[in-house]
């Protein structure tokens, strides 16, 4: 069995992004189209312990989080203070002062192992990585 499981850390307030949306898309090769096959959203830890099982053939995921809404929640922008930081407009499209309001995630994966591929989360950027 193939699995994938993921994590958001706040990496601007140190501590775990709760309540985020995660999308799970997979395709069975590299020109395949994309397939839905579920989604959850971070618990109190910032984790996503439930994501389904992926199917047999499946060569690629997609993992999509929905960052913005939780941005919006969480907004402290000390990089505004700054005299050299970027200023945010929250009167337009980027509401929640996001600079990237989704990410998405996409990687291969061979059969019988498990994934777990963690998000490092601030208004300005985002790192991720393949964890144990």
């Amino acid at each position: 069995m193939t699995s994938v499981s993921t994590h958001i850390l706040d990496t601007s307030a140190g501590r775990p992004a709760a309540g985020v949306a995660v999308a799970l898309e997979v395709r069975t090769g590299p020109a395949a189209p994309w397939t839905p096959h579920g989604g959850s959203a971070t618990d109190a830890d910032g984790r996503c312990k439930d994501l389904p099982a992926l199917p047999e053939a499946t060569t690629h995921v997609r993992l999509h989080f929905d960052v913005a809404p939780y941005l919006a929640r969480h907004a402290h922008n000390p990089a505004e203070a700054q005299q050299d930081a970027p200023r945010t407009d929250h009167s337009g499209p980027r509401d929640s002062g996001a600079f990237f309001p989704e990410v998405a995630v996409v990687f291969a994966v061979v059969p019988g192992e498990h994934f777990h591929v963690p998000l490092l989360l601030n208004p300005f950027g985002y790192s991720v990585y393949r964890g144990s």
